[in-house]
């Protein structure tokens, strides 16, 4: 057994967040009624919610020397996360992002610029710093180091995890290394050119023989193939505040479900009470529950129509 339960290798970003009352049309004007940094980032949130769910967790990437790097390190450090492999770039400012949060709906628009020289090469990848743990999560973005390490976990046997949003050079050679693909709306249909979801995610799975291919689907839930078989999850309904970091909310969420042997269906719930509830306050990591917050929710909550992606 590992020294951790999983280990992240991928991005993390910190976000100036700017809450306007409504979105304005092109070229228009809105005066913003607050405006807060928050750390977020694909990898590392998904991390901060292992941790919050209690799990032993190792996160490797890089940060900028700036003011966003201090904030992001110190959001990780009191998470509780193992920082061992985390390089901090010197004279390099770290990824940020520029969220505007539309109040009257919650959903939000990024616009975000990470440095060339905070990317992570495949030789900076070691097998101890992958070995140490029982599961992988990885994003797209450094293809060759995130192949580097899915390639070191597929050789220990230990499960590879993926968020992926949109179409990387090169992550052909990822996809044979991952047992459970979680993406978003967005790229089963880019990827394969099958604009049925169904479709796409069953030719995904079929090429590269993952456990499980899944796409997220926003305020529709989410959608699995696993075993030969669909499982479609409903989202929850809840007062959104803010949409900034549900997906990888969602994704430290499965992390933590496909460690603890839980069923598909209760996992894709569970991943979604977890978003969920990540949007009823703001920022990328603003509302991360507790296991016993989200089934909670799970519970009680109204659910979105089934009827959504439902053949």
């Amino acid at each position: 057994m590992g020294i951790f339960d999983v280990v992240g290798v991928g991005l993390n970003a910190t976000d100036t967040l700017l809450l306007v009352p409504r979105f304005p049309a092109y070229a228009g004007k809105e005066p913003f009624e607050e405006e807060m940094l928050s750390p977020g980032g694909q990898v590392a949130s998904a991390m901060v919610t292992c941790a919050k769910l209690g799990m032993r967790v190792k996160y490797i990437g890089t940060v900028g020397d700036d003011h966003r790097g201090q904030v992001q390190m110190e959001s990780l450090l009191t998470s509780g996360i193992n920082l061992d492999h985390v390089q901090v770039r010197k004279g390099c400012t770290n990824q940020s992002a520029y969220i505007v949060i539309d109040r009257t709906t919650g959903e939000r628009t990024v616009f975000w610029r990470r440095p060339e020289e905070l990317r992570l090469n495949p030789e900076e990848i070691t097998e101890e710093m992958i070995t140490c743990a029982r599961m992988l999560h990885i994003d797209g973005h450094d293809t060759p180091a995130v192949e580097r390490a899915a390639q070191i976990a597929r050789k220990h046997g230990i499960p590879v995890t993926v968020d992926v949003d949109t179409v990387y050079h090169g992550f052909d050679r990822v996809l044979p290394y991952v047992d459970y693909l979680v993406t978003s709306s967005e790229f089963p249909a880019a990827w394969t050119n099958r604009r049925d979801p169904y479709e796409a995610l069953e030719t995904i799975q079929e090429e590269y023989g993952m456990k499980m291919a899944a796409m997220t689907l926003g305020a529709h839930g989410c959608l699995a193939r696993c075993g030969g078989k669909f499982t479609y999850s409903p989202a929850y309904v809840v007062n959104c505040v803010d949409t900034t970091g549900a997906g990888d909310i969602f994704h430290g969420a499965f992390c933590y479900a496909m460690l603890e042997g839980m069923a598909v269906k209760d996992a894709l719930d569970f991943c979604n009470a977890m978003a969920a509830l990540n949007c009823t306050a703001l920022g990328a990591r603003g509302g991360i529950a507790t296991r016993a917050e989200a089934e909670a929710l799970m519970r009680k909550a109204e659910r979105r129509s089934q009827k959504a992606f439902k053949r």
